[in-house]
């Protein structure tokens, strides 16, 4: 765990928690992966290594296609691909997915201490809920918000405005949590505090981009909202 600005009186007014899905609740890269490359192997290109496509996840499932083809301009193909992926990714997005450890105990912990818990992910809503419910995370959050379900993505703050419009908070007792700079950027576009975690797929650029607090772990995080650390 590194340093952070977050001092105790934060933690006695933080009320509303905002999770980032892959690569912060779930590891579910492999996954993608492999349906990214079922998709190029359809269309005719040659599978890319696991770990390029890592690089690519974080803002949504059509620029991941998009860069996963090149970075190609050629919308229709675009488009194509993304269907066949979507429609892979539907039959397979459970196959290898799981839960990080410390997930499942972390947001019970804050549940129990009455924390208002959301997901806000630029993954489609409807795969968001389906992979949550399917690892038994699903009763946690009072809402899911994907990608498809506002106008812009992260990193634009609408989803962050949403739920505290929603939940009638303010922006000081809500915290973001990410893997990601995109994460970092959602939260500072929309004026709230951000914890990033250590083990995410992005993690390595939260350095680049610093959050307010670094965790090892959901129950490292669930431990300060209880007085713990």
């Amino acid at each position: 765990m590194t340093s952070t600005s977050l001092g105790p009186e934060f933690w006695r007014q933080v009320r509303v928690f905002i999770f980032d899905l892959d690569g912060t609740l779930i590891d579910s890269k492999l996954d993608l992966a492999l349906s990214v490359n079922a998709t190029l192997e359809h269309f005719g290109f040659q599978p890319l290594p696991h770990e390029e496509i890592f690089g690519y996840i974080g803002q949504g499932a059509p620029m991941l296609v998009r860069r996963a083809l090149g970075h190609t301009t050629d919308d229709a193909l675009v488009q194509k691909g993304l269907e066949f992926f979507l429609g892979y990714y539907r039959e397979h997005m459970l196959d290898n997915t799981v839960a990080y450890p410390g997930v499942r105990e972390g947001l019970a912990e804050l549940a129990a201490a009455g924390c208002i818990l959301t997901v806000l992910t630029n993954k489609p809503e409807r795969f968001s809920r389906r992979i949550l419910e399917g690892l038994g995370l699903a009763d946690f959050f009072l809402q899911v918000y994907g990608g498809n379900s506002f106008e812009r993505k992260k990193p634009d703050p609408i989803g962050i405005e949403t739920i505290l419009r929603e939940t009638g908070e303010e922006k000081d007792r809500a915290l973001m949590v990410g893997d990601s700079e995109i994460d970092i950027l959602t939260a500072r576009n929309a004026g709230i505090r951000v914890c990033g975690v250590n083990y995410g797929l992005g993690s390595h650029l939260l350095d680049e981009y610093p959050p307010d607090l670094r965790v090892d772990s959901l129950t490292e995080l669930s431990a300060r909202v209880r007085g713990q650390s």
